[in-house]
């Protein structure tokens, strides 16, 4: 993980985060674990805070703590790797209305970015370049009444949609949503992927071929190399 500094004026005010400064849970450097992108060298920006509590969350570390630094440091401590890819994530990254010019400015540095959100923010004001990534809360997540729907017919080809699958009963309900909202035409990527250490990804494969579903079954590969710790 980079080593993450607070910045002269940056400092909070009033409460409140001065308009040119995020808080960031950490900074790093990696393989793409995830998505279309998986296997390619990335840039991760993690976000800090969030208001949901998905009951399989791998990142509780990042909703709490975390350094604030201004847009101009990010942009620096990005550019000091050597990948065009970058991915802003959390927590809920959008919990922060900052990540909105953050997410701008790494477009007009002229990264490949995407944005890892949990489907609960709304998406609009995310720049077009931008490929969202919107995990749709199953059942099992505890946090399916928190999906903000509306944010479906705003997506594009660009953007990717994610099920993180928990048991059959949730299968059920994504392939039931898959269906409904007909999103394999609509966005670019339709992703499965088994809950890590729940449900058994042979399991989740032979579902979707009985079914003959037109999605992508992921691994989250980062954790296949290097098992559940942060930073990597």
């Amino acid at each position: 993980m980079a080593e993450l500094k607070t910045e002269p004026g940056t400092e909070q005010k009033g409460g409140e985060l001065t308009s040119e400064s995020l808080r960031i849970s950490e900074l790093f450097y990696s393989l793409q674990g995830e998505a279309r992108d998986s296997g390619l060298p990335t840039v991760f920006v993690r976000l800090t805070g969030c208001p949901l509590r998905c009951t399989y969350c791998d990142s509780e570390y990042a909703f709490y703590g975390g350094e604030r630094l201004s847009l101009a440091d990010i942009l620096q401590k990005v550019q000091s790797y050597p990948a065009r890819r970058v991915c802003v994530t959390g927590g809920e990254p959008l919990a922060q209305p900052n990540c909105i010019p953050l997410l701008r400015a790494l477009c007009d540095a002229g990264y490949r970015v995407s944005l890892e959100t949990s489907g609960a923010m709304p998406v609009d004001a995310v720049d077009a370049r931008v490929s969202r990534v919107v995990d749709l809360k199953t059942p099992a997540s505890g946090e399916q009444g928190r999906n903000r729907m509306e944010n479906i017919p705003l997506l594009t080809q660009e953007d990717q949609i994610k099920f993180v699958i928990c048991d059959r009963a949730d299968y059920e309900w994504a392939r039931f949503t898959l269906d409904q909202y007909q999103l394999v035409e609509r966005v670019g990527e339709v992703l499965f992927s088994p809950s890590y250490e729940q449900l058994a990804p042979r399991q989740l494969a032979g579902w979707i071929l009985e079914d003959g579903l037109p999605v992508r079954m992921q691994m989250q590969l980062h954790k296949l190399l290097w098992g559940d710790i942060p930073g990597v």
